[in-house]
């Protein structure tokens, strides 16, 4: 897989040197005051459980909330600027996620998040849309992060006791599923069952498991149940055994 062009990238020492800037002059806060009140609970939210730093989470939120958001990216010693569109399911950045190695995406953390410096393509007012090829389908981008980035446990969101079941294939969203993820995800659209049992499944682990999940949740593929019977951590699930012939 292609490694990303580092020269689009915002050297992480300019980056620092910006914000250093920005915070003596009172701007960043400024910027930041322009989010929604839910976005900024939101961000406080992930500050009081130390998930800040969690691309993964700051991303879930966005997409949660439906408001666009501008998101710094740490990568290494460099910072990728994405700005999310969760309405039009795109995101305008200076190169595609999908260029990012798996290690890349391992080593990606949130340094900040403001409100879009550019709007999204096709809208009325036109003075601040970018040019065409920088924005990206955002649903691959999501399915990649989700898999390979730096997140190895379920999202707050959707964690804790609950059954999952897919919706649909993602192959027919060209998502790839290789390995044992195809095979899961089909047991997973038959019937509905707790991370445990996922893990269970051949190939699969608990780190496996939980990835899948969240790519599923992310790409609108994921039914997420309290209500289920085998929910309950207390209770043994009979879903996935195997029937009688």
């Amino acid at each position: 897989m292609p490694e990303i062009e580092t020269s689009a990238l915002w050297p992480l020492s300019e980056f620092d040197e910006m914000r250093h800037a920005a915070s003596s002059s009172h701007a960043r806060l400024q910027r930041q005051t322009q989010l929604s009140s839910t976005m900024q609970a939101e961000l406080r939210l992930l500050e009081r459980r130390r998930d800040s730093a969690d691309a993964l989470e700051a991303v879930a939120a966005i997409l949660r909330l439906k408001e666009p958001a501008l998101i710094y990216l740490q990568c290494g010693d460099r910072v990728w600027p994405v700005t999310l569109f969760p309405e039009q399911m795109v995101y305008h950045s200076p190169c595609s996620l999908l260029l990012a190695t798996r290690r890349e995406l391992s080593l990606l953390q949130t340094l900040e998040i403001e409100p879009p410096g550019v709007r999204p393509p096709g809208h009325w007012m036109h003075d601040r849309v970018a040019a065409g090829e920088s924005y990206h389908p955002l649903t691959p981008a999501l399915w990649r992060l989700a898999l390979d980035g730096p997140r190895a446990d379920l999202l707050h969101e959707i964690a804790g006791a609950a059954t999952y079941r897919a919706l649909r294939d993602p192959a027919t969203q060209s998502l790839p599923t290789p390995g044992a993820l195809g095979p899961t995800i089909k047991r997973m659209r038959e019937q509905s069952a707790p991370l445990r049992r996922i893990s269970a499944l051949p190939g699969m682990s608990e780190e496996r498991a939980a990835r899948l999940v969240n790519a599923l949740y992310l790409s609108s593929n994921l039914i997420a149940s309290r209500a289920h019977p085998s929910a309950d951590p207390g209770v043994m699930s009979w879903l996935f055994s195997r029937r009688a012939r």
